[in-house]
């Protein structure tokens, strides 16, 4: 399993989320996207839709009929019914059910740095996991960094 963490600092959860799953989804890869916030998740999918021009990322809210078929699921848990193998966690709240994906995108501002970082320990110490860590430059764009 491999878990990126993504330290926020110049964008916003909701427009970082947008970028990385459209990354996603040119990778041919379903998503889901984790947020215990009912007001997050509905933020999330209102910048999903209007896209600044781009396309808008298709999307569904978990709990239809039709999770199944969404490329990208919102949800409040860890599960996916849209088969997702990779999972962003926007909120930044580590759920232990993550661990069922392939690769984990977690999202992280200054006010949950310390938990983050006890995450990284944890991680650093389990030859199964691959962790990196991200953070943003001046320009919006990622760089891997120590």
């Amino acid at each position: 399993m491999r878990v990126d963490f993504y330290q926020l600092s110049r964008d916003p959860v909701d427009i970082t989320v947008a970028k990385l799953a459209r990354k996603v989804m040119q990778s041919g890869e379903r998503l889901l996207v984790v947020s215990g916030d009912p007001d997050q998740r509905e933020a999330l999918s209102r910048v999903m839709w209007a896209q600044d021009g781009a396309a808008f990322l298709a999307h569904g809210m978990a709990g239809s009929p039709d999770d199944a078929r969404q490329p990208i699921l919102i949800s409040d848990s860890a599960a996916a019914p849209n088969g997702a193998g990779m999972a962003i966690i926007a909120d930044g709240q580590w759920r232990e059910e993550a661990t069922a994906f392939s690769r984990v995108l977690l999202l992280f501002d200054a006010a949950a740095r310390d938990n983050a970082a006890q995450l990284w320990r944890r991680f650093a110490a389990d030859e199964a996991v691959d962790n990196r860590i991200f953070k943003q430059d001046e320009t919006g764009g990622w760089r891997e960094g120590a």
